[in-house]
């Protein structure tokens, strides 16, 4: 049973023991029946009206709970549909109290929830007002009147989030421009001189607009400006290389040039105002040195010849260039071959630096063929002789390369170009043949001469008789020391009759004696001959090359016996003591062809 119900009867057991009480007291009393019922009639009436008012304030609580749980309920599928969110739903079965306090706390808390998101878009559209007027873009697009969804909130969180940095990058932007603006103006001395451009530069940075139709006109004005510098900066340095030139050509002291030197760099307008004022003075001064100027132009004339490659033809079809009548029209048509040499040059530098290139390479090439053909190199400290044969192996290798690479690239210009590409006024190409058969022939040249000498040395030997290989180490003046100088059968020869000049016996020297000797005797036949040119016929080869030497007797003789008029007594000093010894002075002295053919004799003698 329920407490209240036990409460209920207890209070019934209250009233019913009151009733008795009153009785009791009543008949106590002594109260008739009459007024007794009275009594109990005013009882229950109070009791009636008692438990009646109390009923009707419950009923009236009643109903204002059934009334506030209606409108609760409308107010909550009100803001259910305002909130975007799903309606609420009791949870079970409840009593009318419990349900009006749920519905009220769910009221409640959906009207702050309501109230939250009314503050979130007033302030979210404050920022979106303030931004799109700085960028000049349209307000967000939302109800203010309505309650935003979560999802719009967020949708529109975001969008400002996005015009935040869209700002953040323009303004970067705008300072970065209006910086190069500012220093634009200065460079040219610019003054604003539109509202645009004293809104950019003069009005504060915060109230310039960033729209993107403001940032396109920031964009072009800098360009504009930086158009101007550029044309600016190229007319000065025009003027600088103007300067510079008429600075060669009329060859101006340092002392003047470093007056102009602090207008040799900037293109402000001073700037360019001085360089102009500097040009004109050149210009004036170059009229009063017509001829200075002009031979000055003739030598750059002749430097870019030269690094064209120009022909002799080539160079005299300008006929002004060999005048003498310094004029004004003269100097004009120098200045405009200069310019055109100086544009024919930079627009195939490429290939002229490429010519050039094998050109030094060739000279070397011609240098290190030289220098092989050199016996002294073989003296040489130090290693050199290793490095140029490694930079001879290595030129003999990237010459052929780079003739190639430059035919291809000149092929590849004569198409484009439609014409030959000419050095030295014929066809690279064939400049190069020819190059290399002028080569070739200078060492067929080389050879002949080489074996023509050599020819004629043998023959001189073969005549005279071989000099001394190492006069460093002169036998015939050191003393004779026993067992090197091997003794014939007599110490000293005397009147002996040979020619004015003896070969040598084995490779070895033979000196003339110091002393004096006399004529032979007239018993004794003097052999002579005549100078006809011609040869006596010889029985055979080793008749020919045959040396006789008669140790006991008077005559040595060797070569040509006949062709000696005189007659005198010779000593020999020094001679090879064993072949060995020989073969070793004779590897010494030369190793040419006239020491091998007099080997051969020396062999066929002994």
């Amino acid at each position: 049973m329920r407490r209240s119900e036990v409460l209920a009867e207890e209070s019934i057991v209250c009233l019913q023991k009151a009733l008795n009480h009153l009785r009791e007291i009543w008949e106590l009393i002594g109260i008739p029946e009459d007024q007794r019922l009275q009594r109990t009639e005013v009882v229950k009436k109070h009791i009636k009206d008692l438990l009646d008012m109390m009923i009707a304030e419950e009923e009236s609580l009643k109903e204002r709970l059934i009334k506030s749980i209606s409108i609760c309920q409308k107010e909550l599928n009100t803001l259910c549909s305002e909130l975007h969110v799903e309606p609420f739903q009791e949870e079970g079965e409840t009593t009318i109290l419990q349900l009006e306090k749920d519905l009220r706390t769910q009221v409640e808390l959906m009207r702050k929830q309501k109230k939250e998101r009314k503050q979130e878009l007033k302030l979210l559209q404050e920022q979106d007002q303030e931004l799109c007027e700085i960028l000049c873009m349209p307000h967000y697009d939302v109800d203010s009147s309505s309650v935003p969804s979560l999802e719009e909130l967020s949708q529109f969180r975001q969008h400002v989030a996005t015009l935040r940095e869209t700002k953040a990058s323009r303004r970067e932007e705008f300072v970065n421009i209006k910086r190069q603006i500012v220093l634009c103006m200065e460079e040219l001395d610019h003054t604003p001189d539109t509202s645009f451009e004293r809104d950019v530069v003069c009005e504060d940075e915060d109230a310039f607009c960033l729209s993107l139709e403001n940032i396109a006109t920031l964009q072009k004005l800098l360009r504009q400006l930086e158009m101007r510098k550029s044309q600016n900066e190229a007319v000065c340095e025009g003027l600088r290389a103007q300067i510079r030139e008429l600075w060669d050509r009329l060859q101006i002291p340092a002392e003047e040039r470093e007056a102009v030197a602090t207008v040799m760099t900037g293109s402000k307008a001073k700037v360019r105002k001085a360089l102009q004022l500097e040009v004109d003075r050149l210009e004036e001064l170059k009229m009063q040195n017509m001829k200075k100027v002009i031979e000055a132009i003739r030598v750059e004339l002749a430097q870019y010849w030269d690094q064209c490659f120009y022909s002799q033809e080539q160079r005299q079809a300008f006929a002004p260039y060999y005048a003498e009548d310094y004029t004004e029209n003269l100097l004009q048509l120098h200045d405009a071959e200069i310019v055109r040499l100086r544009n024919y040059y930079e627009l195939h530098k490429e290939l002229f630096e490429g010519v050039q290139k094998w050109e030094e390479s060739w000279r070397l090439f011609l240098d290190f063929e030289r220098k092989a053909s050199d016996p002294s190199r073989f003296t040489n400290r130090g290693g050199n002789l290793l490095k140029e044969e490694k930079q001879r192996a290595k030129l003999q290798k990237t010459l052929p390369k780079l003739e190639e690479e430059l035919k291809a690239r000149i092929e590849t210009w004569e198409r484009e170009h439609s014409k030959a590409f000419v050095v030295n006024g014929q066809k690279f190409m064939e400049y190069v043949s020819e190059q290399w058969e002028a080569h070739r022939l200078e060492k067929e040249r080389a050879k002949q001469e080489r074996q023509l000498k050599n020819k004629k040395q043998t023959e001189t030997e073969m005549l005279y008789g071989s000099a001394p290989r190492t006069p460093s180490k002169r036998r015939g003046l050191t003393p004779n020391t026993p067992g090197k100088v091997r003794k014939l059968n007599t110490t000293a020869m005397s009147n002996a009759t040979a020619n004015s000049s003896i070969r040598p016996v084995f490779g070895g020297t033979v000196y003339r004696s110091p002393v004096s000797r006399l004529p032979p005797s007239g018993s004794k036949p003097v052999i002579t001959s005549t100078c006809s040119g011609k040869k006596t016929p010889r029985a055979g080869r080793h008749g020919a090359d045959k040396e006789n030497l008669e140790l006991n007797g008077s005559i040595l003789s060797g070569g040509y016996p006949a062709s000696a008029p005189l007659q005198r007594n010779f000593s020999i000093n020094s001679v090879a003591s064993t072949y060995s010894e020989f073969a070793r002075e004779l590897s010494k002295a030369s190793k040419s062809d006239a020491a091998s053919r007099i080997l051969n004799s020396t062999n066929i003698q002994s």
